[in-house]
């Protein structure tokens, strides 16, 4: 789906959703009431077929939230991963007292600051890719691979930060990655076609009772449209009101000095 869509507020996502079901099922149920002796003559074999649509469109759905729940898992840990990584780094650069130290939290601090204002609204859009060298990142772990430790507690300490800028940068590649997946067309075009395919198949196997018809399709296109708010909602991890925010490496940025 387009970026204008997923950043519209959660209310107005559900308008869109809810509205486009609701129409479609309008659609279907004045388009299959009209012709009686079709209607007639579908009914059993529209009441047999209604189980197994159903069905299928369950495994769609679920099927479609299993990526879409998966990947904002990742996402998220991807994001926690590189804070604590960064917060790691922190805290052992105390044992470069001095220029070093304000060094490398200078370059932190500066990454964090490119990944919450830059990075992260270009992951948003999709255009943040692997060419783009995190530069500050690069540069604190030269820096810290450069160091001459004076006692046995600093060398430990510089294999340690080491370790953890490599898992911050590994896990920044991770986000990145993820914020390019998204539910593909195709897939959305087959959740709506088996929707529209149950709608068609509640109508006609209803066709003696307008009543029940209108209740059931008005039932399914409700839960239909629900199931397809939530993964719309959730498909884009770092787009749209419950995105991934920049929050955890915010938290751990150090301080100006």
């Amino acid at each position: 789906m387009s970026d204008w869509l997923h950043s519209l507020a959660v209310l107005w996502l559900a308008v869109v959703f809810f509205g486009f079901m609701y129409l479609i099922a309008t659609v279907i149920y004045a388009v299959v009431m009209l012709p009686a002796s079709v209607r007639v003559r579908a009914r059993g074999f529209a009441a047999g077929m209604l189980s197994p649509m159903g069905t299928v469109f369950a495994l769609f759905v679920v099927f479609t939230a299993a990526q879409v729940w998966s990947d904002r898992d990742r996402a998220t840990a991807a994001v926690a991963e590189e804070a604590s990584g960064l917060r790691a780094c922190v805290i052992l650069a105390a044992s470069f007292p001095g220029e070093p130290q304000r060094h490398l939290e200078s370059l932190i601090r500066s990454h964090i600051e490119e990944a919450a204002t830059n990075e992260w609204s270009m992951m948003a859009h999709q255009t943040s890719t692997l060419n783009t060298i995190p530069r500050q990142l690069a540069e604190a772990l030269q820096f810290t691979l450069a160091l001459r430790p004076s006692s046995q507690g600093q060398e430990i300490a510089q294999r340690e930060m080491t370790a953890e800028l490599e898992s911050a940068l590994a896990a920044r590649r991770q986000r990145i990655l993820i914020s390019q997946y998204s539910v593909g067309g195709l897939k959305w075009a087959g959740l709506f076609i088996q929707a529209i395919c149950v709608l068609v198949t509640i109508a006609l196997a209803h066709g003696d009772n307008r009543s029940a018809a209108i209740i059931a399709m008005g039932l399914f296109a409700t839960g239909a449209a629900a199931c397809l708010l939530l993964i719309g909602a959730y498909e884009r991890p770092f787009l749209g009101h419950f995105s991934i925010r920049p929050d955890p490496l915010l938290q751990v940025m150090p301080q100006s000095q």
